[in-house]
């Protein structure tokens, strides 16, 4: 429809959706690229976060490679952050005033005693994530995505460097209740109980054009059909945590190669890559011709066209992407080099084994999530 209207699945056009913009900025990989850091050292995750793995149901995020962005603003007078929309996770949060951590003196902090709206709830908050964790207490204010009420916590403590190059002060959870920590009641599920979206689901459009002034789109309460071509195609979610789907195989080159019994994925804003368990993403790598060089895994550019399609199927559909989709193009001391879109993740039983379709093929596929009938639409994104 119009803009700034969105069409429900009824047909019916509504006003009650609400946008907010989506910045694509240049991965922290790249930026310590440029600078001359050896960004693969800083990657190797130390003993700490690997512990990161040992509970079930952890927030699975990738920093180096994240690139979307959006605002919001919490207190009256509002207080603006920068967060990741992130659909692995379920919490909020931002950091503190009160942190000291070098992490927290980089970013925008909260200022409780600012906000004449803030309450203190007190609860320790700890959360960890594949490549970092913050501890920090829980408070409750107005978050201006839509002015909801929600509880979220301020970190006071944000150890390591996971957190400290990053572009973005907190991040904005979207999975369901389940995963999140201290049983806090998601800003989503606030924005349903608190009647501030027509309709239960959100959409997520991020476009695949770096120079793109508009990094995407996230939309709360509907979806735009300007945004992708074709039909919705919905999938049910099979496990309401993650938002879990299930694959029927995985194809190369039009040759089932992966997941030939059916295997399970999540659709993750929080993940930059296409991550898999590491035995198949390693043949995956050297079935495309992809190497090791420096700590990254590179193909080579001028290989992209004769480089095979990977195809998931999802509920009897192909979902393809061609090189050039699951290849990133990057640039460095006067070079061009394509660097691998895939990496090897693996998720401990009883969540795992899991598929993670991140942002790789969600630029491709503009993807809605619909809490009302715990489905996700997939459609192929407009560039």
């Amino acid at each position: 429809g119009p803009s700034g209207w969105a069409q429900d699945a009824t047909g019916v056009t509504r006003t009650s959706v609400r946008r907010v913009a989506l910045t694509r900025r240049r991965s922290l990989r790249k930026q310590l690229r440029a600078r001359g850091q050896p960004w693969h050292l800083w990657r190797d995750t130390s003993p700490e976060d690997c512990a990161a793995f040992s509970e079930t149901n952890e927030p699975l995020i990738n920093y180096l490679d994240m690139e979307y962005f959006g605002q919001i603003s919490i207190g009256t007078p509002p207080q603006n952050f920068t967060v990741v929309f992130d659909t692995g996770s379920s919490n909020l949060w931002v950091p503190s005033v009160y942190c000291v951590s070098k992490a927290c003196a980089k970013h925008s902090r909260f200022h409780p005693t600012q906000s004449s709206t803030y309450k203190v709830i007190g609860t320790p908050f700890s959360i960890q994530y594949g490549t970092g964790s913050m501890t920090g207490i829980i408070g409750s204010d107005q978050v201006a995505v839509s002015d909801v009420w929600v509880q979220f916590a301020e970190s006071i403590s944000e150890p390591g460097k996971a957190f400290l190059d990053a572009d973005f002060d907190g991040i904005l959870g979207l999975a369901y209740p389940s995963l999140a920590v201290d049983g806090v009641t998601p800003v989503f599920d606030n924005m349903m109980a608190q009647n501030l979206v027509e309709l239960p689901i959100f959409s997520v459009y991020m476009s695949s054009n770096p120079d793109s002034p508009q990094g995407g789109e996230l939309l709360f309460g509907g979806f735009d059909t300007s945004r992708f071509t074709g039909t919705l195609n919905w999938v049910p979610v099979t496990q309401q945590g993650y938002w879990q789907i299930q694959l029927d195989n995985i194809q190369l080159g039009g040759t089932v190669t992966f997941c030939a019994n059916g295997c399970q994925a999540i659709v993750d804003t929080g993940t930059s890559l296409i991550a898999g368990p590491t035995k198949d993403i390693k043949e995956l790598q050297n079935l495309i011709g992809a190497v090791s060089v420096d700590g990254e895994v590179r193909a080579r550019c001028s290989s992209l066209d004769v480089m095979p399609d990977l195809t998931f199927t999802i509920n009897g559909l192909p979902y393809t992407l061609s090189a050039q989709a699951y290849t990133l193009v990057e640039s460095g001391d006067g070079i061009t080099f394509c660097i691998s879109g895939f990496q090897g993740n693996d998720v401990p039983p009883p969540t795992g084994p899991l598929w993670i379709l991140g942002d790789v093929f969600i630029r491709q596929f503009y993807s809605v999530f619909d809490r009302g009938n715990n489905l996700v639409g997939l459609a192929p994104a407009v560039p």
